[in-house]
């Protein structure tokens, strides 16, 4: 089997080559630029990855893994325009760059370029893959409504924030290894099992974030710590903390929350002081420990090779233990 790293020089490699030099240039700069900003990339990875996991010629995957980090891009551009956000992973975002219009006009056609990418899957499972690619966009869109209702919430619980992050985040690097299996070949219970390892990781990856947005480092992170906070986000943090405050606790959480001008500082380290002082912190970790766990019994359930099997615990070790 072919190494993670080694995959990740060919997602490069291909991402590079997507023809974005046409007319009229407003419209595909833009959309170079987008793709031109760095990731981690893991959901092509770990598509590819899926798929060498069942096949030798794991490039038969190739157009899929292209299509879904081209939506994955795509779906990071509206949300910083929902989000009104300026920086992403250490640079101007394509909003704050090229401007209100042009961002959505250019995320619209990005989300037309995964399409087209996909079409060019070639593999008996292509209708199956099809499908799974068209419900997990959608799904996603759901899990993006969720998350701009809950800003008019005061009441979001940590239940309904986790559903949330399934649908926004987790169902996207699921459907990554979905897909990856099903055109490699895998049987329908593997197939699961490694949706459901995507899950875990996924629902993971979105709280750990939450804690680096508050906790992190700024140098490392790629954008401004503190920014969640600010704008009220619901966090797992943040419903935990509701969800375990004392009453005083809860009406100094409310107080910060309520303020329409605070100083930045003094409310993030408010609101930060709270999150430590509900053991809130404590708790995020060890849901994340939790979901490693899971998905790690998914991985055993699985029937495939032990080095199949230690390069995604290698993305699961990725994941967890990330600073940025």
């Amino acid at each position: 089997m072919i190494s993670y790293e080694n995959i990740l020089l060919n997602v490069e490699k291909w991402l590079s080559e997507i023809d974005c030099a046409h007319e009229p240039r407003n419209l595909y700069e833009p959309i170079d630029y987008s793709l031109s900003l760095g990731g981690k990339r893991l959901r092509p990875v770990l598509c590819l990855s899926a798929c060498s996991l069942f096949r030798d010629d794991y490039e038969s995957a190739r157009w899929c893994a292209l299509a879904i980090e081209v939506f994955h891009n795509f779906t990071l551009l509206h949300d910083d325009v929902m989000d009104k956000a300026g920086i992403r992973r250490g640079k101007p975002t394509v909003v704050a760059k090229y401007g209100l219009n042009t961002a959505i006009l250019s995320g619209d056609a990005m989300l037309i370029e995964a399409y087209r990418l996909l079409s060019l899957t070639d593999s008996p499972s292509y209708p199956l893959v099809c499908d799974v690619f068209s419900q997990t966009a959608m799904q996603v869109c759901e899990g993006q409504q969720y998350d701009m209702d809950f800003e008019n919430r005061t009441d979001v619980s940590t239940e309904e924030y986790l559903n949330m992050i399934r649908l926004k985040t987790a169902v996207l690097l699921a459907a990554s290894l979905k897909m990856g299996a099903l055109i490699g070949g895998a049987s329908l219970c593997d197939v699961e099992a490694l949706y459901e390892y995507g899950i875990q990781l996924g629902i993971a990856f979105q709280i750990q974030d939450d804690l680096l947005d508050t906790f992190g480092d700024e140098k490392t992170f790629g954008k401004t710590i503190g920014g969640d906070i600010m704008s009220n986000k619901k966090t797992f943090l943040l419903t935990t903390a509701l969800e375990r405050a004392t009453t005083e606790q809860r009406l100094e959480l409310a107080s910060w929350l309520s303020l329409t001008d605070p100083v930045r500082e003094e409310k993030i380290e408010g609101v930060r002081n709270l999150f430590i002082a509900t053991r809130a912190r404590e708790v995020a970790q060890a849901k994340i420990e939790s979901l490693y766990s899971k998905a790690m019994n998914d991985l055993r359930a699985m029937d495939i090779t032990a080095e199949g099997k230690r390069m995604f615990i290698d993305s699961a070790e990725k994941l967890f233990h990330r600073t940025k």
